[in-house]
């Protein structure tokens, strides 16, 4: 398990949280407040043995030599977190989806979720199936679905005859995304690509088309799009949501998350989560 793995333990604690109320020893406990702290213990599973991880994301296989930072878990500064319970969880989220959006970090949660379930339950059986950019692992007996969409920028990317358009105000793909239950966003870093690296050669907001702009200023736009389709198709009572983001101390991003998330969001914090996956 790698920094991806830790990091998905926080998101399973939040699920937890929301499915059967305070997953801690002393209720009220702000989950998000603590640190990392070394477990003799960990991890949770064995990345060699687990067929669902890609080999370009195995960090052990590609040759990483320390295993230190395998050894950590998250600790809350006001209480104790029970250890991850993979019975436990599928007994929790019985005829549950939840569903993983973004790029490769979501990627990466996916594929460690599943391998903590698969470690927790060797003799239970399940069905992984991909279909275009969604896998979907599930475990019949339970009626649990775990999946992964991969769409990195969350509004639309267009092929036409002028090339490919990513499209600030639409998200078609969208569709897919009603009646799951628990959804976990991100969207970053692929805002920032350039040159070969970038998969979109025309901006396009409203009818007007560029050929690009402040990578900031279309992040912004962006996500405002993706909030109003939450807010409009999505019914909080039903369908739960998670938007992530990756925070480095002192950076722009930073700022942007904690000073202007609910200005650009337009949406509460406590409809979306603000994940903080260090």
């Amino acid at each position: 398990m790698d920094i991806f793995g830790i990091s998905t333990l926080v998101i399973v604690l939040s699920l937890l949280h929301h499915v059967h109320g305070d997953v801690t020893s002393t209720k009220g406990c702000d989950i998000f407040q603590g640190k990392w702290v070394y477990d003799a213990s960990y991890p949770l599973y064995n990345s060699a043995k687990c067929s669902f991880i890609e080999k370009e994301f195995d960090c052990l296989k590609n040759g990483r030599p320390d295993k230190y930072y395998l050894k950590y878990r998250w600790q809350p500064t006001g209480c104790s977190l029970t250890r991850f319970n993979g019975q436990d969880f599928l007994q929790r989220f019985r005829g549950k989806s939840i569903m993983f959006v973004g790029d490769s970090l979501s990627l990466n949660q996916w594929q460690s979720l599943t391998c903590m379930l698969h470690t927790a339950n060797p003799q239970t059986p399940y069905k992984l199936f991909r279909i275009g950019g969604l896998s979907t692992f599930t475990f019949p007996a339970y009626n649990v679905k775990v999946m992964f969409s991969r769409n990195a920028f969350l509004v639309d990317i267009i092929a036409t005859k002028a090339g490919r358009v990513l499209k600030l105000d639409s998200i078609e793909s969208g569709k897919m995304w009603k009646g799951i239950d628990f959804l976990i966003f991100n969207t970053w870093h692929w805002w920032l690509h350039s040159g070969r690296k970038q998969p979109w050669d025309l901006i396009q907001e409203g009818n007007r088309l560029y050929k690009d702009m402040d990578r900031l200023v279309a992040y912004k736009k962006g996500l405002n799009t993706w909030a109003r389709w939450i807010d409009t198709n999505l019914d909080p009572k039903k369908t739960r949501v998670f938007f992530q983001v990756e925070v480095i101390g002192g950076s722009q991003l930073q700022n942007i998350v904690r000073d202007k998330c609910d200005q650009w969001l337009g949406i509460s914090i406590q409809q979306v989560h603000i994940q903080q996956s260090l």
